[in-house]
């Protein structure tokens, strides 16, 4: 993938991170994900992307489809439960397909709603 997967020992590590922004920034990634086995979950993760203009993303499905195959491999199962702990959070559910593919779902909020007018 395009970023720095990192994975840590617990849940509490991940949480706890708090990496230099300027020093990520300079990294040759689109960002640096840090994961970890979860406590009520499979697995925990943060997606830092200073270099893409984003700080700290609150929830990244692109991340998912990098450290999801590594958590199946690891847990010897396809469906994996996560959690991304940013400010906001999110809860993750994925499923490994055979195909290689990955689906990735959760809850979701209206962030915004709008028109758009076409000539």
């Amino acid at each position: 993938g395009d970023d720095l997967v990192t994975i840590v020992g617990s849940e509490d590590e991940v949480l706890n991170c708090q990496p230099n922004l300027a020093m990520v920034a300079q990294l040759p990634f689109r960002g640096i994900i840090i994961t970890a086995p979860g406590i009520n979950t499979d697995f925990v993760c943060r997606f830092f992307a200073p270099q893409s203009g984003i700080d700290e993303d609150p929830v990244t499905g692109s991340a998912y489809t990098e450290i999801a195959p590594y958590w199946a491999e690891n847990l010897q199962k396809n469906t994996l439960s996560a959690r991304q702990l940013s400010s906001r959070g999110g809860k993750v559910a994925c499923k490994l397909l055979p195909d290689q593919r990955i689906l990735i779902s959760g809850p979701a909020r209206l962030y915004m709603e709008g028109t758009i007018l076409v000539d």
